[in-house]
């Protein structure tokens, strides 16, 4: 799609900016909204309801008594795949517009949100529509005169709290198992990027989901997050994004009612590479790439290069190479492949992070300043410090901006200490050409995804999540996303003799 193109679709686009409650849009009982605003610009898009603790408690009561109505949650499961099925159709039917939406919402690339966001969601629910009438129940062995059955039910009301730079294709992560169980939903999006999220209730109740069965609350973390978090009546929070905020929700739930909590934090993932590499512009390639990808904005982003000595001053070279390949603009023009940081706030604390590193005594290689700023928009040229240790601000702690750091090592234990020194552990990478350097590595380093020779989050089907502070209490994508929204109940019965 031109940037032409796009620009007519999102001159003619139309916004649901009301909360989505029971099947209906209604506003806050507040009466209160908050602007949501387009990072490429600057300008405001629309006014957003800003729902605060009672009508996160109306969606609540909505949701509760669909699930215990059984309109869902006992509906076959071959009815839930089918409307699932019809859901992700529809979504794949406005992708376009949706992705136009999702650009000017996010200040991401619109070629990210068209190519990788969108389709991701829409397989993502189409996955997990098929594993509805596919995840068995199982008898154990028992004596003669006992049956015994282990089956899994939906664990009833979850709440949903997801994060800003993918607000689409991560409420795919939820809703899709969490649905494809029987449990009823609550999303509460980002206040920076609600208006997507809103979409796909409209297209959720157009596809048959029934009524207060999928929920859309939006409002500030510290009003509807919060009070998503301690209700009483939610039986699971399934929250994305900073690990100080995930902190908070096993605050609510401890204070509350002990409900089931699945974080999914941050991360400062290392990426090695190891003095065997051969094709150096190709592993240049993949390092931005773990950077760039998203602005940075991304907490899986390899934001740690670690980079044997040997290969210092050649792959340097090849990597300042592969970032001028990265373009900062327009989120709407098809060359662009470095977007807007989500805010102003966000841009002046990225701009902080370099200025931190520059102040502790990294080299600045390349970038470290604000750009396009005559745009009105919120921009970040791709920036890379060298020299960098972990004792640094910019080495320890998760940026979220496109910003690398670099640190150098000599041997190989020496590289995997380097990369598992650090408070997070979600993801990590190794680029090496001997099998056993990759397999020694992939066993040693602290993290929930270990991808060679490639920067990858894996797919639809791998689990994914992390370790230390990068979070726990279930995994997203894969089988394994059905654990964290259903319960194990076990049935005895005592045959007569």
């Amino acid at each position: 799609m031109n940037a032409y193109e796009a620009r007519q679709i999102a001159a003619g686009l139309s916004f649901e900016t009301k909360a989505f409650i029971g099947g209906k849009f209604i506003a806050a009982q507040s009466g209160g909204v908050f602007p949501t605003v387009n990072p490429g610009t600057g300008q405001q898009i629309a006014e957003v309801s800003a729902c605060e603790a009672a009508d996160i408690d109306a969606a609540v009561r909505v949701a509760r008594a669909r699930f215990e109505s059984g309109a869902w949650s006992r509906a076959a499961p071959k009815h839930r795949k089918a409307v699932l099925l019809r859901f992700a159709d529809l979504i794949e039917r406005d992708s376009t517009e949706l992705a136009v939406m999702e650009s000017l919402d996010s200040g991401k690339a619109l070629n990210d949100a068209l190519n990788i966001d969108l389709p991701d969601l829409i397989e993502t629910i189409r996955w997990h529509a098929e594993t509805a009438d596919k995840i068995y129940d199982s008898v154990p062995p028992v004596p003669s005169d006992i049956v015994s059955l282990i089956t899994r039910e939906p664990i009833g009301v979850v709440g949903a709290v997801l994060p800003w730079n993918f607000p689409l294709y991560l409420a795919g992560w939820k809703i899709a198992p969490a649905l494809a169980s029987g449990n009823s939903i609550i999303l509460k999006p980002a206040e920076q990027t609600a208006l997507t999220t809103l979409r796909l209730a409209r297209l959720a109740a157009e596809a048959g989901i029934p009524d207060g069965v999928l929920n859309v609350v939006p409002g500030y973390g510290e009003t509807a997050g919060q009070a998503l978090g301690r209700h009483r009546d939610v039986d699971c929070v399934s929250f994305t994004g900073s690990t100080e905020i995930g902190r908070m929700f096993l605050k609510y739930a401890a204070e509350s009612n002990l409900k089931r909590v699945v974080l999914e934090c941050g991360g400062k993932s290392p990426a090695i590479v190891m003095p065997d590499v051969t094709d150096l512009p190709a592993v240049a390639e993949q390092i931005a790439l773990g950077a760039l990808f998203c602005q940075g904005e991304n907490c899986s982003a390899g934001s740690r290069l670690i980079l044997h000595k040997s290969l210092e001053k050649p792959f340097m070279e090849e990597l300042l190479a592969a970032f001028a390949e990265w373009r900062v603009g327009d989120p709407l023009e098809e060359t662009t492949r470095i977007g807007a940081m989500i805010d102003e706030n966000h841009m002046a604390r990225v701009l902080s992070y370099i200025s931190a590193g520059q102040r502790e005594g990294a080299a600045l290689a390349l970038g470290g300043e604000r750009v396009l700023p005559e745009s009105g928009g919120y921009f970040v040229a791709p920036t890379i410090f060298t020299g960098v240790t972990n004792s640094m601000k910019i080495g320890r702690e998760e940026i979220f901006g496109p910003v690398l750091s670099v640190m150098t090592f000599e041997d190989t234990d020496e590289a995997i200490r380097l990369a598992n020194d650090t408070d997070y552990g979600l993801a990590s990478s190794i680029y090496t050409n001997n099998l056993d350097t990759a397999h020694y590595a992939a066993k040693r380093l602290r993290a929930g995804t270990v991808s060679i020779n490639c920067f990858s989050e894996g797919d639809t089907g791998a689990p994914f999540g992390g370790f230390k502070q990068s979070g726990f209490g279930g995994r997203e994508k894969g089988l394994a996303a059905h654990d964290q929204y259903t319960q194990i109940k076990t049935t005895w019965i005592k045959l007569k003799a």
